[in-house]
This record gives structure tokens, sequence and C-alpha cells, in this order.
């Protein structure tokens, strides 16, 4: 009923995943190479055909989509007075950072994590103070160092925590045990916890998420919850998000924010997308994965010799642990692009132990994706017989 096999033609345009050379096949940033749900196009053609393109605001329709979506997916309504409208997740966070903390303050991230975070906290002459999640070298699988986390939290410049919900670059769902844990933790060192859940739609193989604004009251008052559409139906040029505060005057400070820095106004197709794909295109994104799970099993089942798949529950970025070719990331993913025109992130972008990891985006359809496979199962073993360290 949707099509997930066509590969589109999106060279030539301003696409920044497809930008590159005519032979090179993008497999990097967060972007999705399958067209977005039908109900989306058709509210945008309806939009564009009106002729008008003024100023405008959301209205009441658009934060009651975004509570009935997260009522019927994941059991957890969204009372509208606790949403505000921002142009983007990272928009948000930044506004946010900035209202929460002050300049020199510290904020706490989980490296290896999104290294966009890194820019919205140090732009804003914070600094970012990791606390690197443990990886078991065994098993493949990262596991939150509680004492690391804890120590972290309790500096006297600890002022904020960033949390990625479901994580990225790493593909883990946070159990509501471990995410209960950390608000308790941040409640008690007066830290501010803010929680970028624009994955959380994105599980696999029937895995679920939890909310943090579904956490109990006391735990939510010093919380702010970002989501968007954007991943799940592949509309980032949409520029449309909401952000999530129960306490009344945190929202109050936090609204003021995405004012003065001006990323509380919608374009025109910001709200008729939204409002459309969380009420007429649920259909389409459960058809979406069943694809992605689909092109998960693809990858598992695939020979890349020495590179080890670390176990994914959300997402369609896929983390590669290339340890036994290269501690460089930077240097395999040069040489990949170099020799065999496959575009994938150097996982030291992300920090942490990132530099023992490439990372995959496995959301296109699936003549894409043997492509891709086959050209970095070339490059390993190139790189291999070049590189023999």
């Amino acid at each position: 009923m949707f099509d997930f096999t066509t590969v589109p033609n999106r060279r030539g345009g301003d696409s920044i995943k497809w930008s590159g050379p005519e032979k090179e096949l993008p497999m990097w940033i967060a972007d999705m190479d399958f067209q977005t749900a039908p109900a989306v196009i058709e509210a945008l053609q309806q939009k564009v055909a009106t002729g008008i393109f003024g100023y405008e605001e959301p209205p009441r329709e658009y934060f009651q989509a975004v509570s009935d979506w997260y009522e019927t997916r994941h059991q957890t309504a969204i009372p509208l007075d606790w949403q505000l409208f921002a142009t983007g997740v990272i928009p948000a966070l930044s506004a946010s950072i900035r209202r929460v903390t002050n300049a020199g303050d510290n904020v706490v991230v989980q490296t290896p994590v999104y290294n966009m975070f890194f820019n919205s906290i140090e732009n804003a002459g914070r600094h970012v103070l990791p606390a690197e999640l443990a990886y078991d070298r065994a098993t493949h699988t990262y596991h939150i160092d509680w004492d690391g986390l804890e120590s972290a939290l309790a500096e006297p410049l600890t002022t904020a925590m960033v949390v990625c919900n479901p994580h990225n670059p790493i593909g883990q769902i946070w159990t509501r045990d471990e995410l209960t844990r950390i608000a308790e933790l941040c409640k008690q060192n007066g830290v501010t916890l803010i929680a970028d859940e624009i994955h959380g739609d994105l599980t696999l193989n029937g895995h679920e998420y939890t909310p943090t604004f579904s956490l109990p009251e006391a735990l939510r008052q010093n919380l702010i919850t970002l989501v968007s559409p954007s991943k799940a139906f592949n509309l980032a040029a949409i520029h449309a998000a909401t952000v999530i505060v129960s306490n009344p005057t945190l929202r109050a400070n936090i609204a003021r924010g995405l004012g003065v820095y001006e990323v509380n106004e919608p374009n025109l197709t910001a709200i008729p997308a939204s409002i459309a794909a969380y009420t007429k295109g649920a259909e389409w994104f459960d058809a979406l994965r069943q694809q992605l799970n689909a092109n998960l099993q693809t990858v598992q089942q695939f020979d890349l010799g020495d590179a080890i798949v670390t176990p994914a529950t959300a997402n369609y970025l896929l983390w590669l642990d290339i340890s036994a070719y290269t501690h460089d990331s930077a240097k395999l993913a040069d040489f990949l692009e170099t020799k065999v025109g496959l575009k994938l992130n150097a996982g030291s972008d992300y920090r942490g132990n990132g530099h023992d990891f490439l990372r995959l985006n496995i959301a296109c359809p699936q003549a894409l994706l043997q492509d891709g496979l086959t050209r970095l199962q070339q490059g390993l073993n190139l790189y291999r017989k070049d590189f023999n360290d």
C-alpha cells in the first residue's frame, strides 16, 4: 500500500544528505530516503494551493494532535497547557539551556551522544560535563555508570542535564526505572533535566519507550521534554517541535526563552504537516516501522567481517563497533568515503568511546541498503589491507 522500494532521486536539489559527488552513497545524517506519509503530502498540497502565506501561530488543534498521538501510541496524554511550540528540538534545547543555566555552568550529557548537544551547550558559553556510558565489549552493549553520573550531577557548577531518550547514536531505550533514577538524581542535586525524545516513536521489534513526562509529578518539576514528528515522519525541514513542561513556573521561563531567541513561530508548513502526521499518519508509520525492522534484519544477516552491529531497540541509526579495524573512526570514515564512495558518520563526533564506532543510517529502500552494505564490506577489507593496524 505504501512505497518503501522506489529509490528517490534527491540529487540536484537542496538536500544536505545528497549534496556530495554523483557516485557517493550517503548513509549518514538522520534523514530517511522514503517519501513521508501521503496524508502529510496532501495536507501540504492543500496549504500551498491557498496561495496565501502570512504569519501563523499554532492552534489548539496542533497541541490536541500531539496529545492524542502520545495517548494512543505511548499511553500518556499530554495536557494542552503543558505544551509550547518550537521550530525544532535543537533550537528549543539551545533556548532552554540559556534559560535554566548561566554562563560557565556545567551541563551533563551521557557520551557518546548526539553531537549537536555539544554545540547547543558550548555555543551558549556553558561547559559539557560528560558522564560517559559504560561499554561492555563482551555483549557490545552500553549501560549507565551510575557512580560517574552521580558525581557529575553533584558538581557545584552542574545546573542541567540533557538525556537522549531513546539514545542517539547507540539506539538504546532507557527503561522507566533508569529514567526515574536519573530524574531523582537531578532533583536531589537541583539540576534541570532536559529530555530529547525526538526518536521516541522509532522503536524496533516490539520495544516501547517511556516518555519522561509520564514520570511521577514530583520528578516532573524540573523536567523539560522535547518531541517532534520530524524523525518519525521524515519532516526535518518542516521545523516543528513541541516543548512539554508540567511545572507552570518553569514553563513560563522556557516560553520566555523561546520568544527571546525567536524560535516559537511556525512556518507555513509546520502546522498542517504536524497535524496530518499525528492524526492521519499512523498506518503509514506502522508500515515504516515494519520496513525498518526488515532493514535491521538485513544488516544483521550481512557479513561485515569484524564490524559488530551493537544491539538496537530504537532508531534507524545503527552503531557499528569497528575497533577490530581501527581506533580512529574519523580516519576510517574518510577512507570509506574516498575509496568506495560510502559516507557514514565518524563515531568520534559523538565523543565518549565513539572513536571505535561508525554510525550507519538504514532508513532507505533495500536496493540502497544492499549497495551500502556491499560498499562497507569492500571498504573494510581494503582498509585492513592498506592499514593493518
